[in-house]
């Protein structure tokens, strides 16, 4: 049974396996969730920017390509909070797996000479994002995909560490800025998750302008997403 608070919308009933803490068509009858959903441009407007600089200055197609995964992420996640349809869901979650096997791409590859393809990395992260995706679409258990997406992130973490702890000291502010950013939202959809019915309660009390400050599953995608665009300008 959806929340008292929840409304009937465009979309219709949702069928995703997730639905977060922000009360449904609360603020219009076309979107479920809408500040879930235009925190969103955060993760479609620098990406865009960052791969047009890319393409002008010459960079390496990987460059690219992590811009423009994280574009498809905040497509995605755009798609899936507009409508919380189950389809829509794996659009969003799905390029969470790819986007983050480019940036260990990336970051493996980045004491390379230049124009030349990691074929073994290229096919295990390959490997990866297939049976992750197989798994995921016959078992549907949100858990795996967040283990799954938890894995690719850890190892993206340490490497970054070792980057600038070791080999490019002179980006440690860039490195550690973007981990506390990300972290920051990480905290943030924990708190939404876990005390999503204090937070509902709060909001029945509160403007709807002040109310849209606590939806903290927005504050989620705008930090990660942040921390993601300087993530791959480190």
């Amino acid at each position: 049974m959806a929340p008292a608070a929840d409304r009937q919308g465009y979309w219709g009933p949702p069928t995703s396996t997730l639905e977060w803490c922000e009360e449904n068509y609360a603020v219009s009858f076309y979107i479920a969730e809408f500040w879930n959903t235009v925190s969103n441009l955060i993760f479609i407007l620098p990406p865009i920017y960052g791969a047009i600089q890319t393409y002008k200055d010459g960079l390496e197609k990987r460059y690219l390509a992590a811009y423009l995964c994280l574009t498809a992420v905040g497509l995605g996640s755009w798609c899936f909070h507009m409508t919380l349809k189950y389809e829509m869901q794996l659009l969003d979650e799905l390029p969470m797996i790819y986007s983050c096997c480019v940036f260990v791409y990336c970051l493996y590859e980045c004491f390379k000479y230049k124009n030349t393809v990691n074929y073994p990395l290229l096919f295990l992260l390959i490997t990866y994002s297939v049976v992750v995706s197989i798994v995921y679409l016959n078992l549907k258990e949100p858990v795996f995909h967040q283990i799954m997406y938890g894995t690719l992130v850890s190892i993206i973490v340490l490497r970054s560490v070792y980057i600038v702890l070791w080999v490019y000291p002179w980006l440690r502010g860039l490195g550690y800025t973007s981990l506390t950013v990300f972290l920051m939202g990480f905290f943030l959809w924990n708190v939404d998750n876990i005390f999503c019915d204090k937070l509902r309660t709060l909001r029945e009390k509160m403007p709807p302008v002040v109310g849209a400050v606590t939806q903290f599953h927005a504050w989620w995608h705008i930090l990660t997403g942040l921390g993601s665009y300087l993530h791959i300008l480190l």
